[in-house]
């Protein structure tokens, strides 16, 4: 007796989201744990879960988003306050996979939630230190690639015989590291020429290549351009919060630099991480807009011919 997926959905429509919202919360606990060790160099496997004070922090006490709320925001053991971001990475990590389940065919939503899983981790740590680690830049984009060949339908190219799909697909996904890469090596070129300083760091050259990997080149262009969009609303923001309170604003906490040095604020002494734009326009094009700019660029191209 084999296994018929289409007729078990059929049979059990909610189980298929449900189960896709339940191991978003699961692999959400665990990215927390990707951002607070990754940046410190500690292993992500060992030791398990603990709490500041030193003691293992229980299964009762680890279950997803809910403990949170049972504990009321503070450790069984010693009592002390933890963030309200874990349960918000778990809820959004959850809320992302159950959204890609059910834009996407079971493969190519897989292929979305490793994506989502990488560029999650790389906002927040981008947000607390001011890097992106390479596992989540060059590591991503190399994964992205394969994946595109072993997946076509990542890049809808699953109609037709195998290895054409898988060709094209590797190509589009190629041609979304290269050309994301490319471009945003450019602006940072452009950049510091003009500002004498450097404006954007490598980390952000090879992370649009690895959005492009899994979006194509539409989507690395839509992730520098809308998180250019997305970074102007957030520097608005935290400006007119400065003007408001009075006070110096920094929406990511100052990070040293290998040298020991303190990153400097991004104009209105507001300290800016680009990543976290990045993936914000990445996400954007993966869940709603990749149809409206393929059509866009589709018709411009044709302006040309």
């Amino acid at each position: 007796m084999t296994f018929d997926y289409a007729e078990f959905a059929a049979a059990f429509p909610w189980f298929f989201p449900v189960a896709a919202g339940l191991f978003g919360a699961i692999v959400g606990s665990f990215l927390n744990v990707v951002i607070y060790r990754m940046p410190l160099d500690k292993s992500i496997v060992t030791p398990g879960s603990h709490c500041a004070c030193g003691a293992p922090i229980r299964w009762y006490d680890n279950i997803p988003v809910l403990s949170w709320f049972i504990l009321r925001g503070k450790a069984r053991c010693c009592g002390r306050p933890y963030s309200f971001r874990y349960p918000f990475v778990e809820l959004l990590t959850a809320a992302l996979f159950l959204t890609s389940w059910l834009m996407f065919p079971p493969a190519k939503a897989l292929c979305g939630m490793l994506f989502v899983s990488c560029l999650l981790c790389a906002t927040f740590i981008d947000l607390d230190h001011m890097i992106i680690p390479e596992p989540f830049t060059i590591g991503l984009g190399v994964v992205g690639v394969v994946l595109s060949v072993f997946v076509p339908s990542l890049h809808n190219q699953d109609d037709g015989l195998f290895f054409v799909s898988a060709l094209h697909s590797g190509v589009i996904s190629l041609q979304g590291l290269l050309v994301g890469s490319g471009l945003v090596l450019w602006i940072a070129v452009i950049a510091e020429t003009l500002l004498k300083k450097e404006a954007m760091g490598f980390a952000d050259v090879t992370f649009v290549g690895a959005i492009g990997a899994f979006t194509g080149w539409q989507g690395a262009v839509f992730a520098v351009f809308g998180g250019a969009v997305v970074g102007t609303v957030w520097i608005g923001l935290a400006a007119l919060v400065k003007k408001l309170s009075g006070s110096r604003v920094h929406l990511a906490p100052r990070a040293e630099t290998a040298d020991g040095k303190t990153t400097e604020d991004l104009g209105m002494n507001v300290h800016v991480p680009f990543g976290p734009m990045l993936a914000i326009g990445g996400l954007l094009h993966f869940f709603c807009f990749s149809a409206w700019m393929d059509d866009y660029f589709a018709e411009l191209a044709a302006m040309f011919q």
